[in-house]
């Protein structure tokens, strides 16, 4: 596993005429080692030698147990300073970066490098990312199936009079009873008016009867995450509220349809945008309309009207179309989908998207 996503790394900076990489990124640094510091707890350095993970000693135990045998554990307290040490061993000349590399760390490696060259390469570890091989996918069923289960467990205890919150702690605690490490963000529960607020979190407001209810969550599970979204009615909705969902859901439906190897980003925006334009609801579809998951919550690839870039098997994105009407409220339904040679599978086809109704 580890190999693979290595010789492909080293591939790609051969590509770009690049000695190595300098990875600080906590996700990143996880793809390539299995390492579970954050970011600021250590650093990866890729030569064309090796791939040495340099951490302090808080870290020593667990990693003489688990990592992997193509990287060499370095301990020490001066991470960059060792780093500088090993790159000038390994005759690195050009040396990269990541985009997200913090000014103080790039400063002071500038002046600890003996390089000619100490360059950002954006996105290369991220698009490496994108696509999942199969130890991931098998940890994405695990974290979206936890997920699907923790949310029809909630379903029944779900009543008018409970406030956002209510719901958004029975929720997680139920997925960490089921097995999951942590939110993969805060809970969102956004009742009645406040639907209308794509990330709503959840406050004490109580939920009413007639409200729809926006339930946006997901759960880390062996270090990968899940993103998904029902909107649930409690008791009877107004004739407009149910068009805005049938609507939603339909977009949905068609998105997802055309999900497939080679499909354009662009394409599976246009395809939901346009029905809901066709609604009359255009302008009430603010956001994108899924992007990738994996160790982070939000990865490549994004679906939006202005990216060509083409699906390609075992991309996993979410679809999540949203209509969200000022004062009124808001519908977004959205699933975790896997592309496949044939097409895609939907891994929160478990939890229904028919509008759910609970009784007062």
């Amino acid at each position: 596993m580890y190999t693979t996503r290595i010789e492909r790394l080293k591939k790609m900076l051969a590509m770009m005429e690049m000695d190595g990489l300098f990875v600080t990124n906590g996700f990143n640094m996880r793809y390539l080692t299995g390492f579970l510091g954050g970011n600021g707890d250590g650093v990866v350095l890729v030569t064309k030698q090796s791939v040495l993970l340099i951490t302090d000693s808080r870290y020593e135990e667990e990693l003489k147990a688990s990592l992997p045998a193509e990287v060499t554990l370095v301990i020490t307290r001066d991470y960059y300073q060792e780093a500088a040490k090993q790159t000038e061993k390994a005759g690195v000349l050009r040396l990269g970066f990541e985009d997200d590399l913090a000014f103080r760390v790039f400063d002071l490696m500038d002046e600890l490098l003996v390089v000619e060259d100490f360059l950002p390469v954006p996105g290369v570890l991220e698009a490496l990312r994108e696509i999942k091989d199969q130890t991931e996918v098998t940890a994405l069923r695990k974290s979206t199936a936890i997920s699907v289960a923790a949310f029809n467990q909630l379903l029944p205890k779900l009543h008018v009079g409970m406030t956002e919150k209510e719901v958004a702690n029975e929720l997680d605690y139920l997925a960490r009873k089921l097995g999951a490490q942590k939110a993969s963000f805060d809970t969102i529960v956004a009742s009645g008016w406040r639907g209308a607020l794509p990330h709503g979190l959840a406050t004490d407001k109580v939920i009413e009867t007639g409200e729809l209810v926006t339930i946006d969550f997901g759960y880390y599970v062996d270090g990968y995450t899940s993103d998904i979204t029902r909107t649930i009615a409690f008791g009877e909705v107004s004739d407009e509220l149910k068009h805005i969902y049938q609507t939603v859901l339909t977009a949905q439906k068609r998105i997802i349809a055309e999900v497939f190897n080679g499909v354009a980003s662009s394409e599976l925006d246009r395809v939901g945008r346009e029905y809901i334009t066709a609604q009359g609801y255009g302008k009430e579809f603010n956001h994108g309309t899924g992007h990738g998951i994996g160790l982070d919550i939000h990865e490549g690839p994004n679906i939006s009207r202005s990216l060509d870039d083409e699906m390609v098997t075992n991309n996993l994105l979410t679809i999540e179309p949203g209509i969200y009407v000022a004062g009124l409220g808001g519908v977004r339904i959205e699933d975790d989908v896997l592309v496949t040679p044939a097409g895609y599978e939907n891994l929160t086809s478990g939890i229904t998207t028919d509008l759910i109704v609970i009784d007062d």
